[in-house]
């Protein structure tokens, strides 16, 4: 990726980070507002739990493709042009499922939302730290923090339209109204400071693979990849199957859509927190491991006592997934000082991590199908959390420099 020359900030703070919100709160509703009106959608489609899975599996798929496209796509086009259309396409999936009453257009429409939300999680975290890179860690926090209050939105709300008399394919297709919302003040917005421009507008400009071909011949980057697409299937699982999960146990889509709101509302809460008590130190791996624990704990409550204490169980969760998200996203930028290398590796972590993190809510699907219970499922993911804790302990500040050394 190639940067346009150094350029006056034309934005105040405020509005930068008006912008960050704005743009983020708009990634996960399309994704969250399904599950809790599973019933009702496969009632109205006849779609099975894989068939609903895809609703998951296919957005998170093309947001790990885009992550790996979202390099070449910012020096195309720039960085304002990429997100823009990146909202468009959300406002367009989003919108479409007014005409949501087959399974083959969930599932497009989901495709639409998914590729769009790929560029701008791709791009934006490396904007950020470039634009605010004396205070990356308190705006990733943000970011993460953002980025599931909208999924808490999503959840909440869409049942409760249904209440209010709308359709169920309405009640999914308003989240394009916040999209359309954020459209003109990320445009202005993102036109008056300094941002990576397309190619062919910079000089001595090098081919976008200059930036990306060295990565992927790091060991690190794979790790990081690996460990996580595997820590993000979590989530994935959980969106897509905590609500129908309760719903076995008698509650109502409302109900169910609020504890889904619990839990990004407690994630919402440890991504911006958990960030903040880690920048005291270079080394995340502390907190990234106590978020994993508590990931394993939220999992194990929920196969093992699913009743017992349902709402401590989810914030437990909750914890441990909003906060181990938004420190991911921080150890990415740590490993590299240029934020156009920096933003590169993220990108490439967030392509391949969703791109697994996708198979997540299906291989739940399947223990579920093959054991005739969620508990498998659960216990599995309690497991992947455990496993992840033996991957970040590799990840020591330290060696970062060795690891990512440029050939």
């Amino acid at each position: 990726m190639t940067s346009s020359p150094s350029q006056p900030q034309r934005v105040s703070p405020l509005l930068w980070l008006t912008v960050v919100v704005l743009i983020t709160i708009n990634l996960r509703p399309f994704l969250s507002a399904p599950g809790p009106l599973g019933p009702v959608i496969q009632n109205a489609t006849g779609m099975d739990l894989r068939a609903f899975s895809w609703l998951t599996l296919l957005p998170m798929v093309l947001m790990g493709l885009g992550g790996w496209l979202a390099p070449t796509a910012l020096q195309r086009m720039g960085a304002r042009q990429a997100i823009v259309s990146a909202l468009v396409l959300i406002a367009l999936g989003c919108a479409l499922r007014i005409a949501g009453a087959s399974s083959m257009v969930l599932i497009a429409t989901a495709g639409l939302c998914g590729a769009g939300v790929a560029l701008v999680q791709s791009i934006l975290p490396g904007l950020i730290k470039r634009q605010s890179p004396h205070n990356v860690p308190f705006m990733m926090g943000l970011y993460s923090a953002a980025l599931m209050g909208g999924g808490a939105f999503g959840a909440q709300l869409s049942p409760l339209a249904i209440q209010w008399g709308m359709s169920w394919q309405a009640s999914l297709a308003m989240w394009a109204v916040p999209v359309v919302i954020a459209l003109p003040l990320a445009f202005y917005a993102l036109g008056r400071i300094g941002l990576p421009v397309p190619a062919t507008a910079a000089t001595h400009s090098q081919p976008v693979a200059s930036d990306t071909a060295w990565l992927m011949r790091r060991r690190r980057t794979w790790l990081l990849v690996l460990s996580f697409g595997l820590m993000n299937g979590g989530y994935a699982s959980t969106v897509a199957w905590l609500a129908p999960f309760y719903q076995t146990h008698g509650w109502t889509a409302t109900q169910s859509g609020s504890l889904v709101a619990i839990l990004s509302v407690a994630q919402a809460a440890s991504a911006l927190i958990m960030p903040a008590l880690a920048a005291h130190s270079t080394d995340r791996r502390l907190w990234i491991i106590v978020a994993l624990l508590l990931q394993a704990v939220g999992f194990a409550l929920m196969a093992l006592w699913p009743t017992a204490a349902p709402t401590l169980s989810i914030v437990i969760l909750g914890i441990g997934l909003g906060g181990c998200f938004s420190l991911y996203m921080l150890v990415a930028l740590d490993h590299l000082p240029s934020p156009t290398q920096a933003g590169a590796l993220n990108a490439l972590m967030q392509g391949g991590g969703f791109i697994l993190a996708a198979l997540a809510p299906w291989i739940v699907a399947q223990l579920q199908q093959l054991s005739g219970s969620w508990t498998v499922g659960w216990l599995y993911q309690a497991g992947v959390a455990a496993l992840v804790c033996l991957m970040v302990a590799q990840f020591n500040p330290k060696h970062y420099a060795r690891e990512m050394r440029q050939p």
